[in-house]
């Protein structure tokens, strides 16, 4: 599965549309390896990877022996990361880093604003430049903790209409969790490529490199940037053994390597900021690999949906896709969690979300479809957009929302039309400028709830 010709535009000649085409072909193409956390291996040439010993005196095929560390050494086993990479050169081989424009992207600490206990709503990021790629795309809401310390969170958003070109891209602040909106995307990584579609999700680990090509002309989403532990599957404790998301379908990649004998600007972002060094080679040059720190794709709709069979609304933790642990058990430095297609069944239950307050802070976003607990529509709940509800702050079902669901007849529901998740986070998310002046900030977002009347008898 090497390839050591060009899939970019500006080296074939071909036509933006026939790039996505061939872009499209491959990802039609692509095989993968089941399991989450798992000790994968994967050799893209027969022998290359070694056998019985991780670093040889001579690596199979002239290749250079490199460990991609994701965690310290000493680590215990069970939450130790690393992969052991065979590589055509040695990352070590590279020119000087200068900074770059960070364009759109910020980093925590976030102290541009101060924290807001307003609940806030945003629409789709606005349309982009042409030429705009993935890496120039990304936008950043907000977030907490501090990068440099390796804890908290960010949350950005992506918009794009170029494939990335001769271009390669690492995160040594944390791990990127993708969630892509509208059009694919096909992610070129040192351990291979994968393909990621809305309605599926991308986890890129700290520190590994990688290229997005688009599937279609545009493409749009959202990323939480994870400073802190990396992403695990949460313990599942009365549930079982069984339920949520299933380790079987998460997809890691089989090694794919770019053999590329010319310039290749490298942008790694390092303690907030980009910078860049041109090398004369791709670094996305791995033609064998094995261990567990690696990236993986997974389908929201294969998540396994709990939920009551008598009555009440159960918390949405039990919607938890993935976790990032923190030192106090159950205090999730930050939580991913999706509300996918799921049957209503409570008896005398009000089945959308609850009125709530939280310690957590949570950000929500809309992939497809509507959200049961708000009503859509031009100026809404719409997808692509967000929504902010800080540390205790009130927020629940909106008004028509409210109304319809105190009103319906009870019988089972499917809830099958909506496909919407939330990054929910330990800390306050303190917004950027950008994202606290934005144009597509909605200013009228609390009059959701106004005119929810007053039923309790009159004294």
């Amino acid at each position: 599965m090497g390839q050591g010709t060009d899939s970019t535009t500006s080296r074939t000649g071909t036509s933006a549309e026939q790039a996505r085409d061939q872009a499209r072909g491959a990802a039609g193409h692509l095989t993968y390896q089941a399991g989450f956390g798992n000790e994968h291996s994967s050799e893209a040439e027969p022998g290359a990877l070694p056998l019985g010993r991780n670093s040889p005196q001579r690596a199979p095929l002239g290749l250079y022996a490199e460990q991609l560390s994701g965690s310290a050494f000493t680590e215990p086993r069970a939450h130790n990361r690393r992969s052991w990479l065979y590589r055509i050169r040695p990352s070590a081989a590279h020119p000087r880093f200068v900074r770059a424009d960070n364009g759109g992207l910020r980093s925590a600490p976030f102290q541009e604003t101060e924290p807001d206990p307003n609940r806030l709503r945003w629409g789709p990021l606005p349309r982009v430049p042409e030429g705009t790629d993935f890496l120039d795309g990304l936008w950043t809401l907000g977030g907490n903790g501090d990068a440099r310390q390796r804890s908290g969170m960010a949350v950005h958003l992506y918009a794009a209409n170029a494939s990335m070109t001769d271009r390669v891209f690492s995160d040594a602040d944390g791990e990127l969790l993708i969630v892509p909106e509208r059009g694919g995307l096909l992610l070129h990584t040192e351990f291979g490529p994968l393909s990621a579609a809305p309605g599926h999700v991308a986890l890129i680990p700290r520190g590994v490199r990688f290229r997005v090509e688009l599937l279609a002309e545009n493409a749009r989403g959202y990323v939480c940037e994870n400073y802190g532990r990396p992403f695990v599957l949460p313990d599942l404790g009365p549930i079982g053994a069984n339920g949520l998301a299933n380790a079987r379908d998460f997809l890691a990649p089989t090694a794919g390597y770019e053999d590329v004998e010319r310039p290749v600007e490298v942008v790694n972002k390092f303690c907030g900021n980009l910078w860049k060094a041109v090398y004369d080679h791709s670094p996305l040059d791995v033609v064998a690999w094995h261990g567990n720190h690696l990236p993986y794709i997974y389908d929201l709709r294969r998540f396994n949906v709990l939920g009551s069979i008598s009555y009440d609304h159960p918390d949405p933790s039990i919607f938890t896709v993935l976790t990032s642990p923190s030192d106090t058990p159950g205090l999730a430095g930050v939580d991913f969690v999706v509300f996918a297609p799921r049957w209503l069944v409570g008896e005398d239950t009000f089945r959308p979300p609850y009125f709530h307050r939280n310690v957590m802070s949570e950000y929500m976003g809309l992939i497809e479809g509507a959200y049961d607990a708000k009503a859509g529509g031009a100026g809404g709940f719409v997808p692509g957009g967000g929504s902010l509800h800080n540390m205790m702050s009130a927020h629940g079902p909106d008004r028509e929302t409210f109304e319809r669901a105190s009103a319906a007849e009870l019988a089972p529901q499917k809830i099958d039309d909506g496909l919407a998740f939330m990054f929910e986070t330990r800390w306050p998310v303190t917004l950027t400028g950008q994202a606290a002046g934005a144009a597509h900030l909605q200013a009228d977002y609390d009059a959701v709830w106004q005119g929810l009347e007053r039923h309790f008898p009159a004294p």
